[in-house]
């Protein structure tokens, strides 16, 4: 048996749970779980950034839960366990994602698998299931529904491009040290700029979860829309809304990921930072194979 975490923000279990569909598609273990308990209450008490388990928004998405006891197995560990494993660290089941692509993750038998996997390498090949599974409920409030569909009809019909500004939280200290300074205001003029060129009357979408900076960095109207009206657990409706313009500026947050990778048009264009975490080294010529048809730009706006 295989188990994986879901852990984390929406971006982060999205990305896990499409390793749960790529382990199964791959056959390296066809009884894969997931393991909820991240979102239990007596975890999430001691959490700071306390979160849902959002993937249960999806309409009728399949959630595989392991049990108690079947956690248990590879989380509980006694004396004779912790022994064997410091003698044989390969016996120890648990896997713990410890950089970008692990290729061995595939080969896997009889583990606990830990890691947020944001590499699009992973589960490229699966795409079009995934956009199948996740599945977008509509708003219940019938005037921003109608407004979500006006605005996918809007951004299928003219050159739309969606940006999405990450503040808030990544401006705390411990989270800037981390993520600070990667999507950076030279990057998304960059990214804008690519676009513009392909067709200048690009109009962008702005999504943020600092809207009050939106409006004032950029406040034409004929240029720009700030898209703030899906709030708290409807948030992930933005998701759709991006995956519905002709291309996709993200940042280094998984959230936008996913409205880029949920992109089934045939002329997208995908644009990220060239960098994740200011921890996590890269080497362009990796990252091109990790993020196969994505435009890679660095902090200084340079395409990479």
């Amino acid at each position: 048996m295989l188990i994986i975490q879901i852990a984390g923000g929406l971006g982060n279990q999205m990305q896990q749970y499409a390793m749960y569909r790529k382990l199964k598609k791959a056959g390296a273990d066809k009884n894969v779980k997931l393991d909820t308990s991240w979102f239990n209450k007596t975890t999430q008490d001691g959490v700071l950034a306390k979160r849902d388990l959002e993937l249960s928004y999806f309409p009728n998405l399949p959630l595989p839960v392991c049990t108690d006891e079947e956690r248990a197995y590879f989380l509980d560990r006694g004396v004779a366990r912790k022994v064997m494993e410091k003698l044989v660290p390969s016996a120890s089941k648990r896997f713990s994602e410890s950089c970008m692509y692990h290729p061995e993750i595939f080969e896997l038998k009889d583990k606990y698998i830990e890691g947020y996997f944001a590499c699009q390498k992973y589960y490229d090949d699966i795409m079009e299931e995934l956009q199948d599974l996740f599945v977008f409920p509509t708003h219940p409030d019938p005037e921003i529904n109608i407004k979500n569909m006006n605005l996918m009809n809007e951004m299928e019909n003219i050159p739309s491009v969606s940006v999405h500004i990450r503040r808030g939280d990544y401006l705390d200290p411990e989270n800037a040290a981390l993520f600070g300074n990667i999507a950076t205001e030279e990057y998304y003029e960059s990214a804008m700029e690519y676009f513009r060129a392909l067709d200048p009357d690009t109009h962008f979408y702005i999504f943020t979860n600092d809207p009050d900076y939106a409006r004032q960095k950029y406040a034409d109207p004929g240029r720009y829309t700030i898209v703030e009206h899906n709030t708290g657990k409807h948030s992930l409706l933005d998701i759709q809304l991006m995956s519905h313009c002709m291309g996709n500026i993200c940042a280094n947050s998984t959230f936008s990921f996913w409205g880029a990778r949920l992109n089934r048009r045939k002329d997208k264009k995908l644009v990220r930072t060239l960098t994740m975490r200011n921890n996590q080294p890269v080497d362009p010529s990796l990252m091109h194979e990790y993020w196969p048809s994505w435009v890679l730009v660095d902090k200084d706006g340079k395409m990479r």
